[in-house]
């Protein structure tokens, strides 16, 4: 089952998506929305010596934006905090064998949706030291 434009890839991620839920009492947590299309996503990580142990996500929109809320989870499961930072919508529609271009401003917020949680994180660990 391919759709014009998606790569089988996107499509595996959105009828398969990884990581889907919520994390309870998040190290941080990250939402993004876009007006235009209606897409808005979460994010939630748990933080263990400075890495993404652990990342759920829930995302209300298309079948792009839950492909790239899936892969986002999975490019930085296990990654440091400052490797997550550097993971681009580009990187992301990149590992998804690509995104129509239509789909690239609205559907692939998830990237920011991950560095919104990890600020978050951040600004919580700040607290808790300061």
């Amino acid at each position: 089952m391919s759709q014009p434009g998606y790569s089988e890839k996107v499509m595996d991620h959105f009828m398969n998506p990884r990581n889907v839920g919520v994390i309870e009492d998040p190290d941080g947590y990250g939402k993004v929305g876009n007006p235009t299309c209606g897409d808005v996503m979460e994010m939630f990580i748990r933080v263990k010596d400075d890495r993404i142990e652990d990342i759920k996500f829930r995302t209300f929109g298309c079948g792009a934006a839950i492909a790239t809320s899936s892969m986002t989870t999975e490019m930085a499961l296990g990654k440091t905090v400052e490797e997550g930072m550097k993971i681009t919508r580009q990187d992301v529609a990149g590992e998804l064998g690509g995104l129509p271009p239509n789909k690239m401003h609205c559907s692939n917020l998830a990237a920011d949706a991950l560095h919104m949680a990890i600020e978050d994180y951040r600004n919580r660990a700040a607290g808790q030291k300061g």
